[in-house]
């Protein structure tokens, strides 16, 4: 556990650092915009602190995405989601997955790389594993004790304490724990959360439901496009392969395993087609070893896959 501990008004200035830091670079932005950000900088010290840390994180991206000069010379097709248009887009869209990085490190308590699934022991006892590539920050108090899973995926075991409520909180959802083990897995584009033992309270906040209760050994998710699904049974071996270096997979899409390897790899894959996205595959993996994983899929799948620097595309 860090000593470092951000208070929500840090977290919002350095929201909006973030935020200030890309409209900049639009090329035809508004003088009125323009006046509002020396206005924002001129409220408190701490916004321009906040904001020359944001301007030394996208050099840092900047520099990373220059040196690899080969990246200039690839063409791929548009599609949706992970798919990337161009070289230009896929540079520039290379360079945002990198400054993603600074919008969540302004706000992280805790980090995990692409080679770490760390498990840490919070201040109330309770316990939480990352999978690699997640990002959480703490709001604990007298009253409560918030984690806000700002990306990735994170297993809690939680020790009681009535007083205070224990609630994971994503983009998408709000899990408040009923004296209990569970996953919570923020993706992309869906928000999955399993129960291991006892029961949590689930609001989808993009939904508008009350909350769903989740017993033991079951699971729930939410998709951008098909909204809540039904209650399923879950095993708890296969959904928490994660913690093990494994994916298990039941007809799952290309995009999810991707997105799943992605996380472990200190590059990006990317995938070239649309017709490529919902392409279903099964069977386990180990996600830790990226070169054995793509070779599972180019087996399974008779894909293609091409690396360029710290690129893969598959195809």
């Amino acid at each position: 556990m860090p000593d470092r501990r951000l208070t929500p008004a840090q977290r919002k200035r350095n929201r909006e650092a973030a935020d200030w830091l890309l409209r900049n670079r639009e090329a035809a932005q508004p003088e009125a915009e323009k006046a509002a950000f020396r206005r924002w900088l001129d409220r408190d010290a701490e916004n321009c602190r906040a904001y020359e840390a944001a301007e030394r994180l996208l050099g840092d991206a900047r520099t990373a995405i220059q040196s690899e000069p080969s990246l200039h010379a690839l063409k791929i097709r548009p599609a949706r989601s992970v798919v990337l248009p161009s070289i230009l887009v896929l540079a520039a869209a290379g360079a945002l997955f990198l400054v993603a990085d600074g919008p969540i490190r302004l706000q992280a308590d805790v980090m995990s790389g692409a080679g770490d699934m760390p498990v840490v022991t919070l201040v109330d006892g309770s316990t939480m594993q990352l999978n690699a590539s997640s990002a959480v920050a703490f709001d604990f108090s007298g009253k409560r004790r918030t984690v806000r899973l700002l990306r990735g995926q994170a297993f809690f075991e939680v020790a009681p304490d009535a007083a205070r409520p224990f609630t994971v909180e994503t983009e998408r959802s709000r899990v408040t724990a009923l004296g209990t083990a569970f996953d919570v897995r923020a993706g992309e584009t869906e928000t999955d959360v399993t129960v291991t033992q006892h029961a949590v309270l689930v609001e989808f906040t993009e939904d508008g439901r009350a909350p769903l209760r989740l017993e033991e050994g079951e699971q729930v998710s939410y998709a951008e496009e098909t909204g809540v699904s039904d209650v399923r049974k879950a095993d708890g071996v296969t959904a928490l392969a994660w913690r093990r270096g494994q994916l298990s997979l039941d007809n799952a899409p290309l995009s999810y395993v991707i997105e799943e390897i992605d996380r472990h790899f200190s590059g990006r894959i990317v995938i070239s087609s649309n017709a490529l996205l919902q392409r279903r595959v099964s069977g386990t993996l180990s996600v830790t070893d990226t070169d054995a994983a793509l070779q599972f899929l180019r087996t399974a799948l008779k894909v293609r896959t091409h690396r360029i620097g710290p690129l893969i595309i598959v195809r």
